[in-house]
């Protein structure tokens, strides 16, 4: 078997090949391919992942290229974790939202679609050499934003297989299962558990838990809502959370709390681009260390706690026909019934050797449904941006957008996103 990781430079990829490390048993890989654009970078996460497997007594080969196609030709499975302009660029995304008094983030409002106009070309070219040299490859898609990057290929690349893959769900599941552990005072296995949830990447409301099919939500929610009565500044307003019955994705937060966080902003820098670049340094200093074999302690201040569990987890499961159920971004295929079958939602799915299939669910109530069309809406202006170049798809994207500017102000948010971004968008040079 082999394995190709897109953006293999990334200071995320040692907790990955950790990952790999765990399911030798179960997941008989040949070679994990580690690919990226950046030759320094590649050079030194590189050679910490080959370090870290030799020390394993290389149960498999790691090989680095800066070449696409020929790291995607044959592999069973490709990963992307790519970003293009690298952390730079999502300083910029950042900063693009606080000049303009808007919510300056990664993967939400004008920074997340700046990105994602940076994003879709590259990742449809990986889907065009999958296609071409990895035929039948399946492509779990991490990089952000997650669900508009998979409605992508969706629309423009539906003969591959293609996942969109967040910590968010996996995250939230675990801290579930680490209350209820220190409730009853016994360990759960998390392949037990499923975690009811439903909405866009980052854009999700979670609303049931159940362990080996018996419903816990009443018992959990009841304590939350008492955790929350109890903060001195809880993240939720507890009349909110109680009226929707639900507990919302914390991104959530950017839509009900604009002001707030535009507040919080205000105070930048350091806005988290910046904080990355820090820990990034320190990261990469200690993965040039040639005694170092295990990812140090300061990689878990990257953020993306159990990355690598869900990534291989999805991988373990597609390839031993396990049946195990995941919290995916997908085309739902009509799932909920009540919604468009060729949106791609995040929701639980069942990954067995078949593929990946979105388990039926209840769709939301209005006052979730209403932003969630909104912004399914603003995701589809995107792509059709991204993959044409259309100026006028791209105004009427932040037109759209409930972070987006006002009406009178889109151009002038618009023109300074072509102009920070003039490097990485070639498709809108001619329009």
């Amino acid at each position: 078997m082999k394995i190709t990781v897109i953006g293999g430079g990334s200071t995320y990829t040692p907790e990955l090949v950790n990952g790999f490390l765990a399911r030798t048993d179960t997941l008989p890989l040949k070679e994990l391919w580690l690919m990226d654009i950046d030759q320094e970078r590649l050079d030194i996460v590189g050679g910490f992942a080959q370090r870290m497997v030799k020390a394993k007594n290389e149960p498999f080969k790691v090989v680095l290229s800066t070449n696409q196609r020929e790291a995607i030709a044959g592999a069973l499975y490709v990963t992307t974790q790519l970003r293009v302009g690298m952390m730079p660029a999502r300083r910029a995304d950042e900063y693009l939202g606080l000049r303009h008094g808007l919510i300056g983030q990664e993967t939400t409002g004008v920074g997340g679609m700046a990105k994602a106009l940076r994003t879709i070309p590259v990742i449809l070219s990986i889907a065009k050499d999958i296609r071409e040299v990895a035929p039948g490859g399946l492509l779990a898609n991490f990089t952000n934003p997650a669900g508009l990057v998979t409605e992508a290929l969706n629309r423009y690349a539906p003969d591959i297989l293609a996942v969109g893959v967040c910590n968010v769900g996996i995250t939230t599941k675990m801290e579930i299962l680490q209350q209820l552990e220190k409730a009853t005072g016994k360990k759960i296995e998390d392949q037990r558990a499923v975690l009811n949830t439903l909405g866009l990447n980052h854009l999700t409301w979670h609303r049931g838990f159940t362990i080996d099919g018996e419903e816990m939500w009443p018992m959990i929610f009841a304590a939350y809502i008492e955790s929350l009565k109890a903060e001195v500044e809880p993240e939720w307003d507890v009349r909110t959370v109680e009226s929707l019955g639900m507990i919302p994705n914390y991104y959530l937060q950017y839509y009900y709390y604009t002001e707030k966080k535009f507040e919080a902003q205000k105070k930048w820098p350091p806005s988290r681009a910046e904080e990355v670049m820090e820990i990034e340094k320190d990261l990469l200093r200690d993965y040039s260390n040639p005694d170092l074999t295990e990812p140090p302690a300061i990689l878990m201040k990257r953020g993306g706690a159990y990355y690598s569990t869900l990534a291989t987890q999805l991988i373990n499961s597609h390839y031993n026909n396990l049946g195990q159920i995941h919290v995916v971004n997908i085309r739902n295929n009509g799932a909920v019934k009540e919604w468009p079958a060729d949106w791609v939602l995040e929701l639980p799915a069942k990954v067995d050797g078949e593929g990946i299939h979105p388990l039926p669910a209840n769709p939301l109530p209005p006052a979730c449904f209403g932003l969630i069309a909104q912004v399914k809406m603003y995701e589809l202006l995107t792509i059709e941006a991204a993959v044409h170049g259309d100026k006028n798809a791209m105004y009427q994207a932040l037109l759209t957008h409930p972070l987006g500017p006002s009406a009178d102000k889109v151009q002038e948010v618009m023109d300074d996103m072509l102009k920070t971004n003039h490097q990485w968008l070639p498709q809108f040079r001619n329009s």
